[in-house]
């Protein structure tokens, strides 16, 4: 049962607090894999909408468009609209990181291309074909120098002689992030959540959860709990898939009749973070040193290039 949305509802504010705790590691993985708020809140809206029609389906056996609407908050115009498209169209790309722009624009556009159909070499101040023309266009307002900074970053730009920036890598995630690691994390976070909110509506019985938390560890004892934890942890789940494969063996030697089949399983994790205070956010970040870019007349750079050249009519 839904409650009511009134001023003070103490339900909804712990709700909404919980969902900050949720969001923040989500956002981390969302900055390190360059998705946009935007493009999150055009996801969240779709699920939105189709989740709360499977839900009102499940209550009055029939699609209640006024009633989803009602339930998400969204104009019903654009449930119609959402539940009108296939789920494809979430993958398309609506408020791509500008990032992502940058760099597609740089692969793909004729302009910035070699004959070859290779990223150009393009220099990093100019109006015409330069790597601050390609930022103006499709950086969404970003400063050419900022946009710089984080292509260099993320390893998908080089910065050479003469003011000038080559293309890389297409791609600008950072390493070690992989689509099986990513759609990992997605998985065991919405089986974590899902247990967690079904024994919260009051799931009888209730799914095992147990957390065992110490807030004044020692630095010093870390890496050995750290190893302890993860020993007790992997004997744990050693016995717990010894258990589900001795019931699966027993269900097959049993009468072959179809009945329902469930997904069973359950997880260990070890957590550890620093307590620190906000202000201590930024201590522990490397800063790498910024060269200070000017604007250069063409022409001093032409002549630079020159003088590295050997003469071609040799000494006077």
């Amino acid at each position: 049962m839904r409650r009511k949305h009134q001023n003070g509802d103490p339900i909804r504010e712990a709700t909404i607090a919980a969902l900050k705790h949720v969001a923040d590691p989500l956002l981390e993985l969302m900055f390190d894999a360059g998705v946009t708020v935007h493009e999150f809140n055009y996801l969240l809206r779709d699920r939105a909408a189709r989740m709360a029609t499977k839900r009102v389906m499940g209550e009055c056996g029939r699609n209640n468009k006024s009633r989803v609407a009602i339930l998400t908050g969204l104009p019903r115009s654009e449930v119609t609209r959402i539940l009108a498209t296939d789920h494809s169209s979430i993958d398309n790309p609506l408020g791509q990181h500008a990032a992502r722009r940058v760099l597609a624009a740089w692969y793909e556009s004729p302009r910035y291309l070699t004959r070859a159909g290779e990223p150009a070499v393009l220099p990093i101040f100019g109006k015409r074909r330069s790597f601050e023309q390609l930022v103006s266009v499709h950086g969404g307002g970003i400063p050419v120098r900022a946009m710089l900074d984080e292509l260099t970053q993320i390893d998908a730009v080089e910065q050479i002689e003469a003011q000038r920036v080559k293309a890389k890598s297409r791609m600008p995630i950072l390493t070690g992030l992989t689509p099986n690691a990513i759609g990992a994390v997605g998985v065991r976070c919405g089986e974590l959540i899902d247990t967690l909110v079904k024994n919260v509506r009051g799931r009888m019985p209730p799914l095992f959860e147990a957390t065992a938390l110490v807030n004044d560890a020692d630095i010093d004892f870390v890496p050995v709990l750290r190893r302890e934890l993860a020993e007790q942890g992997a004997s744990f789940i050693n016995g717990a898939n010894s258990l589900l494969k001795r019931y699966r063996h027993e269900r097959v030697r049993k009468s072959g009749h179809s009945t329902p089949k469930f997904r069973v399983g359950v997880s260990v994790y070890y957590f550890e973070s620093e307590i620190s205070n906000n202000n201590d956010i930024t201590k522990d970040i490397k800063r790498s040193h910024r060269k200070n870019l000017r604007r250069q007349r063409q022409s001093k750079i032409k002549n630079r290039r020159s003088e590295k050249k050997p003469s071609e009519d040799g000494p006077l």
